[in-house]
């Protein structure tokens, strides 16, 4: 299994004049489906209707409260991404976006040994030529935050590649492993893996369908942490569940803000950059964050921030 730490979902995105088109793309991606009802109590694995379900969310209580988990469970096909399991990963996260409690979202895996096995071949197979255009169309759309503990491959790995941050066993396998299966991959990977590693590596990799280690991916940068792996396989779970305490007491609107700049200055020249950075910082300004941070600089105490 592997664990990927995702994005906050909550608040909305920040006016950045001459760049909405760039926003429009990233709410698209994010705003798909909003069907479901309440999230369940915090603290409870799911509703009991639910446990079945490919997709389950847990919103964390006490120390961890603002840390939803994603599960993803289908043993079977060993968290492949068909038709239900994306369905249903759409329509949670379309739920979480709008929770204003969601500080940081983990994706794991409920399934020993695998993060995500990539697309359900047996599934794609059976579709049309049409069918494929748009399943692939959908995934696009989803890939727009993730640990891992086990095998990423394929299209596993492009989910991970869509996260913020990335944390894996040592023992993790994970690649870009289309070409192998006569296919490219088509939800991202092109497009995010040549921006971790750069184009020779990242052409490297996907050219070849070379499979990597957890402690490869740190060392080549593709994932934040590797750690050794435990008996009961969800290291990896744990270190990025700490990683997102440490994000939990900072403040809410800075670090969304902040992604905001990272990512959106990352797609465009770096005077570009300095101005998204700008109008970020400008957002920031009249927060009470930055009120409450100063005051308590000044008070030698620790702030208590509230997201406003």
């Amino acid at each position: 299994m592997r664990t990927f730490l995702g994005r906050g979902s909550g608040g909305s995105q920040p006016h950045l004049p001459g760049f909405a088109p760039m926003l429009r793309t990233l709410n698209s991606a994010r705003c798909l489906l909003h069907l479901w009802g309440s999230l369940p109590g915090r603290g409870c694995a799911s509703r009991a209707t639910d446990v079945d379900r490919e997709i389950q969310v847990r919103a964390l209580a006490g120390p961890d409260q603002g840390i939803t988990e994603i599960l993803m469970n289908r043993p079977r096909a060993r968290n492949a991404l068909g038709n239900v399991f994306v369905s249903e990963l759409l329509e949670a996260l379309a739920q979480l976006r709008e929770d204003q409690h969601v500080r940081v979202l983990l994706f794991r895996s409920g399934v020993k040994g695998v993060f995500c096995a990539g697309a359900d071949l047996k599934e794609r197979e059976q579709m049309s030529e049409a069918e494929v255009g748009v399943f692939v169309q959908r995934l696009r759309g989803l890939m727009n935050e993730i640990a891992m503990d086990g095998f990423a491959l394929g299209g596993g790995l492009e989910l991970a590649l869509a996260c913020d941050l990335r944390v894996a066993a040592s023992s993790a396998v994970m690649g870009l492993i289309e070409t192998t299966r006569g296919l490219l991959p088509g939800a991202g990977g092109t497009q995010r893996l040549p921006r971790y590693l750069g184009l020779a590596l990242a052409k490297e990799l996907i050219f070849t369908g070379r499979r990597l280690s957890g402690l490869q991916a740190q060392e080549l940068g593709l994932v934040n942490h590797a750690v050794p792996q435990n008996e009961e396989g969800n290291a990896a779970y744990y270190r990025a569940r700490a990683l997102a305490q440490e994000i939990l007491p900072q403040a809410p609107i800075a670090v969304r803000l902040g992604k905001v700049a990272i990512d959106r200055g990352m797609e465009v020249d770096i005077a570009s950059g300095m101005v998204i950075e700008g109008i970020c910082y400008a957002q920031n300004i009249p927060t009470r964050d930055r009120l409450e941070g100063m005051a308590a600089f000044r008070e030698k105490r620790p702030p208590k921030f509230v997201g406003k």
